[in-house]
């Protein structure tokens, strides 16, 4: 082994430990915003025991918020995506749907 296999080995496991985690964060997210989306508009529509399954489906680490905004119902769900230094991480999203029967 080189000195300069030595010294490049730790910068390239660093770049690649990066790279692995961003993907992780990113999907991560876009899996609470589709969740987002589908709870809220199960909920807009009053189907509230399909959205406490699909919650249910997340995990235990999810937080939920729920408000409305006018005629929009929003779910805001937000969690840490792994433990290690991800875990210091809040990843959230939010989605909206028309409640059904609502007048503006």
């Amino acid at each position: 082994m080189t000195a300069e296999f030595a010294v490049v080995l730790p910068a390239a496991l660093m770049v690649l430990a990066l790279a692995v985690g961003s993907i992780m964060l990113a999907t991560h997210r876009l899996v609470l915003s589709s969740a987002a989306s589908e709870v809220a508009r199960l909920e807009a529509r009053g189907d509230s025991a399909a959205a406490g399954a699909r919650l249910g489906d997340l995990g235990a680490g999810v937080n939920v918020q729920r408000h409305s905004l006018g005629v929009l119902h929003c779910v805001t769900l937000s969690s840490a995506p792994m433990g290690g230094l991800l875990a210091r991480i809040a990843v959230s999203a939010r989605g909206c749907a028309a409640m059904s029967g609502a007048t503006p």
